[in-house]
């Protein structure tokens, strides 16, 4: 490179503000400045050096620009226009050596560049960062869009593995995935998430070729405290996961104890196919949609097809099976055995497996109301990663469910605490602050979560109840028709209107809605706590008493709602000797 340097960045907006930053850095020194020069393009890694038109035009770019200045192809132009402290200039079209096509030039000036506070405080003394880490998801850079399950599913495994040290504090998946595809200063990161290491990346996956980039970088100062790129082969994948995770260990300065070292490095399968269809299943999974839970099935089955001894695809499958039920999109008779043998064969093949653990613990709960076995299922997930912001979350509601409301808390805002941007743990915290009286609180919390995402399905339900409880059932009445729209007609949803329509001295609309409920059974499964949820708002305790006995025949999932009042709809029945019963049916009062 002679007198020259050159960068390969993840985005072109790192890139143009590092040049920001060179030639701001340069005016601060009498007699330095530098011309810089940047395209977009594809390049070639090898043998220690870089290849390619990417670096041909830059190169000539470079040559052309004024001193103290930087000039950019059109390609960097285009994805710069929307830049509020970056602008661009058209100058001409050259035609470049060793280039087929003549190439459109643009002067760039970066206008503002975020001052980044220094590391170091008084003399030598540093500043003691918290050991904690959010593992963005890494940039899917393969020219086939349908890769990015892969470069998804690897930023989730490093997390995944980072998540088992007790000395590291590491942000939740959802919490990580909300930068996905945003071009975010890693400051806003580090506040929003609470954490002071970010660790990015990128993944490029051609035939059985791989090219992986990382990097661990102080958000605080915005230095890389360490970076890497692997060029290997598809079936080195698990070998890559493991270098990176251990990096970070050693860059962090952690310790790593007991069995820590194999827990981070563990690879619940060898088969680099299976594998690959695993994380194609979590990628559906994770859409929490009745298509992406049944495709997620059918890649968690080709993935145990590939390897019968992989008990994290069981788990999954667990998973989905547990949610398709408790979002009344398959009946329990359809889902519950399923479910109930995916678990325990994922535990049989492995006893150390967190998810496996955390999904028995949900399918104990709902498939017999067995509340000791669930929660022992639910300490045991925690113990062995205590890093699992679901275990804790869904260990938080069980608690509180039996009344134990201090406990509940505590674990519901460890949850938040550990994943703060999950949509599902801060609504969860709305229900928890309904559920012990404070109703303003749920909903001021359930409106948070709607100003960031309008659509939330959950909260919408959570804040009509809220404004139910309040005695502002007109406004719960328009909640629960926003809630109807997002969840397209979904049982929950209507049942929760036609309640509130009750309430609200509105029959006419409940009662066309109890009709509409009744008439559907053949044709889409309806929870009998469904239709009793609007009969309670009628006030027909004969049919309320009828319908839950039912719903606990057939073992619906909101049963367990019934106790302390967790679903305030039924609050008027419980004086009733009927509601004792009920409860001693699923084992929340003993005979």
């Amino acid at each position: 490179m002679g007198d020259g340097v050159l960068a390969s960045f993840l985005t072109v907006s790192d890139a143009a503000m590092c040049a920001g930053a060179i030639h701001k850095g340069c005016n601060a020194v009498e007699g330095l400045q530098l011309r810089i020069g940047i395209h977009l393009g594809e390049v070639v890694f090898e043998n220690n050096d870089v290849f390619g038109d990417g670096v041909n035009i830059s190169s000539r770019l470079q040559a052309l620009a004024p001193v103290g200045g930087t000039w950019v192809s059109e390609s960097v132009h285009l994805n710069l226009v929307n830049k509020n402290n970056i602008h661009t200039k058209y100058v001409r079209e050259e035609e470049l050596k060793n280039v087929k096509e003549p190439v459109k030039v643009y002067e760039m000036i970066v206008t503002s560049l975020p001052d980044y506070p220094g590391s170091v405080t008084n003399g030598n003394e540093k500043k003691v960062l918290e050991k904690s880490i959010a593992v963005l998801p890494f940039v899917n850079m393969s020219n086939d869009p349908e890769q990015e399950f892969f470069s998804d599913g690897m930023s989730e495994e490093i997390l995944n593995s980072l998540a088992h040290l007790k000395e590291l504090k590491v942000a939740g998946r959802t919490s990580s995935f909300q930068f996905k595809g945003k071009n975010v200063d890693l400051r806003e990161v580090g506040n929003k998430l609470g954490v002071n290491n970010v660790l990015e990346g990128s993944v490029r996956k051609q035939g059985n070729r791989l090219r992986i980039t990382a990097q661990l970088i102080n958000v605080e100062d915005g230095f890389h405290l360490w970076s890497e790129r692997y060029d290997r082969n598809s079936d080195d994948i698990f070998a890559i996961q493991d270098e990176i995770a251990l990096a970070i260990t050693e860059k962090l300065k952690l310790t790593l104890l007991d069995n820590d070292r194999e827990l981070i490095t563990k690879s619940h399968t060898q088969n680099a196919t299976a594998h690959s269809l695993y994380l194609k299943g979590r990628y559906e999974w994770n859409k929490r949609s009745k298509d992406g839970f049944l495709k997620s099935i059918e890649y968690f089955n080709q993935a145990i097809d590939e390897d019968p001894l992989y008990g994290l695809a069981y788990a999954g499958m667990a998973d989905s099976y547990t949610l398709l039920w408790g979002y009344h999109i398959l009946s329990p008779e359809d889902s519950i055995s399923k479910a109930t043998k995916a678990a325990q064969i994922a535990i049989e093949l492995n006893s150390k497996l967190a998810e496996a653990y955390e999904a028995t613990g949900h399918i104990e709960l709902l498939s017999g109301f067995y509340w000791e076995k669930a929660e022992a299922n639910y300490k045991k997930a925690i113990e062995l990663n205590r890093g699992f912001a679901t275990a804790r979350q869904r260990f938080g509601l069980i608690l509180t469910t039996r009344g134990r409301f201090d406990e509940a808390f505590e674990e519901i805002m460890t949850a938040q605490e550990l994943d703060p941007l999950s949509m599902i743990i801060k609504t969860d915290v709305g229900l928890v602050h309904l559920l012990m009286g404070n109703v303003d609180k749920s909903i001021d919390k359930c409106r948070e979560v709607l100003e960031i995402e309008r659509a939330f399905s959950v909260a919408l339900f959570v804040l009509g109840l809220a404004y139910e409880v309040s005695g502002n059932t007109e406004e719960a009445v328009n909640i629960f028709k926003r809630a109807i729209k997002v969840l397209n007609n979904n049982p929950i949803a209507v049942s929760a209107l036609g309640h509130a329509f009750a309430v609200n001295g509105n029959k006419t609309e409940a009662l066309r809605i109890l009709k509409e409920l009744e008439s559907l059974p053949n044709q889409q499964f309806v929870s009998p706590y469904c239709i009793a949820a609007i009969y309670a708002g009628l006030g027909n305790a004969d049919k309320v008493f009828e319908l839950l006995n039912k719903a606990i025949d057939i073992k619906s999932v909101w049963m367990i709602h019934l106790h302390f009042s967790t679903d305030p709809r039924f609050k008027e029945f419980k004086k009733d000797i009927r509601f004792t019963e009920l409860l001693k049916r699923i084992q929340l009062v003993n005979e």
